[in-house]
C-alpha cells in the first residue's frame, strides 16, 4: 500500500509541475485581455468622428485607424486562442493523470478493499485521499478552463458593441480571480499528499 502511495505522489509532483505551466499561461491571458481590452475601449473613440479634431479633414483617416486597430485586435485574440491551446493541454495532461490514477487502484494485482483505500501509514496520505486530491484537481480546472474559453469567446462577440465597456471590467475579474480554484484548497491537497515529503 506504501509503494503505492508513492506512485501517487509522483504523480501529485506532475500536477504541480502543470499548475507551475497553468500559472505563467494565466499571466500571458491577463496581459493579453488587458491589451484587447484597450483596443476595445478605443473602438467607441476611433468611430466618432469628432474625436478626430483638424485630422477630420484627412481623406479615410477614421477607416485607416479602426481597420489598423482592428487588425490589432484580430492579433490579441489569436494569442489568446493560443493560449486556451495552452491550457487546453495542461487540463488533458490533469485528465490523463487522473484517469491514470484510477487504473493504478484497479490494476494492481490485488484490488484494495475501501478500508485499505482510507487507511494510513504515518503521515503519508491514504489512497482515498490521493484519489480525490486528483479528482478535485482536475474538476476545478476542468470547470476554470471552460470559464476562460467562455470569457475569450463573449470578448470577441461584445468587440464592437457600444456597451462593450460594461462587460470588460467584469470578464477580467473573471480571469484574475480564477473563481474554480481556490488557491488555499490547492494548497491544502499539496499538505495532505505530499505531506511526508515536506516533514
Amino acid at each position: 500500500m506504501e509503494a503505492m502511495v508513492r506512485k501517487y505522489q509522483q504523480k501529485f509532483r506532475k500536477v504541480k509541475e502543470e499548475m507551475s505551466k497553468w500559472e505563467e499561461l494565466q499571466s500571458q491571458l491577463l496581459s493579453q485581455f488587458t491589451g484587447a481590452s484597450a483596443i476595445i475601449q478605443r473602438l467607441q473613440v476611433i468611430q466618432d468622428s469628432k474625436n478626430y479634431g483638424a485630422l477630420e479633414c484627412v481623406e479615410g483617416i477614421k477607416d485607416a485607424v479602426l481597420v489598423k486597430q482592428m487588425e490589432s485586435l484580430q492579433t490579441i485574440l489569436l494569442s489568446m486562442n493560443k493560449t486556451l491551446d495552452g491550457f487546453h493541454h495542461i487540463l488533458l495532461s490533469l485528465e490523463k493523470i487522473f484517469r491514470d490514477s484510477r487504473q493504478l487502484v484497479k490494476g494492481g494485482s490485488a484490488i484494495p478493499t475501501g478500508k485499505q483505500l482510507q487507511q494510513r501509514v504515518g503521515v503519508k496520505p491514504s489512497l482515498a485521499d490521493c484519489l480525490d486530491g486528483l479528482r478535485i484537481l482536475y474538476g476545478m480546472h476542468y470547470s476554470e478552463y471552460h470559464l476562460k474559453l467562455s470569457v475569450v469567446s463573449a470578448l470577441a462577440a461584445v468587440a464592437l458593441k457600444t456597451s462593450a465597456g460594461d462587460h470588460l471590467g467584469a470578464f477580467q475579474q473573471l480571469l484574475v480571480d480564477q473563481p474554480n480554484i481556490p488557491p488555499e484548497e490547492v494548497q491544502t491537497i499539496y499538505d495532505i499528499i505530499l505531506a511526508d515529503e515536506i516533514c
